[in-house]
């Protein structure tokens, strides 16, 4: 039986890339060995057994927290059963969920008539449903020497890349190059911080290659 180390799981709205302003629920799971310097989940990194809490106590935790719990596919769904989630879109991110085999849960979320969308750095290997969007920020030249994988590449629906400076578009170029074959997944850039300087680039770039552009929507609002 599958168990999922869950950081937290909550209801919102979708704010960056092709999902932008869809009803959602987030399931944010515990662990990655990437190491981005920018990351804003980092409290996510850490896979301790001593912050293994139930998830009573993680669901009803204010702010961001280390603590995970451990749950079953079919205890996720009676949690979103028990918290009245309306949403019918499921995103798993993390951490890195890709550490995880996602084939039970997002087959059983798509037969119950979710569509389910997987946000991962393209480092590991993708275990997932064929019908499960796959967004991939490719995470290239982190401090956890992860390389990002072709298969995860071809497997991506939408290719999301965090950018502030021109070596983040050469990065991207380079990764690009594992996309031989018939896949044309959707580009977007997304600014990091939303700085200034860091989105003049994404536009400037999208607009020369007929890219696209994803804000962090949910930040500009003040949503999680």
């Amino acid at each position: 039986m599958s168990q999922y180390k869950i950081n937290e799981v909550f209801q919102s709205i979708q704010g960056e890339g092709s999902y932008t302003g869809v009803p959602s629920i987030f399931v944010r799971l515990q662990g990655c060995p990437v190491g981005c310097p920018w990351c804003d989940t980092k409290h996510t990194w850490t896979l301790d057994p001593q912050l293994e809490r139930n998830a009573n106590e993680v669901m009803t935790e204010q702010g961001e927290s280390e603590h995970w719990f451990d749950h079953t596919v079919e205890q996720l769904l009676a949690l979103f059963s028990a918290q009245g989630y309306q949403a019918k879109h499921v995103v798993i991110s993390g951490g890195e969920p890709c550490m995880y085999d996602l084939l039970p849960l997002s087959t059983r979320l798509i037969e119950l008539g979710y569509s389910v969308q997987i946000e991962t750095s393209g480092t590991f290997e993708i275990l997932t449903h064929t019908d499960t969007w796959v967004t991939v920020s490719p995470k290239v030249n982190m401090p956890g020497g992860k390389s990002v994988l072709a298969s995860a590449m071809l497997r991506a629906n939408e290719i999301k890349h965090p950018v502030a400076m021109e070596k983040h578009i050469e990065e991207l170029d380079q990764v690009l190059t594992l996309l031989t074959g018939p896949n044309k997944p959707l580009i977007y850039l997304q600014p990091i911080s939303q700085q200034k300087r860091a989105t003049d680039l994404a536009i400037k770039v999208c607009i020369e290659r007929n890219w696209r552009l994803s804000l962090q929507t949910h930040k500009f609002i003040g949503i999680e």
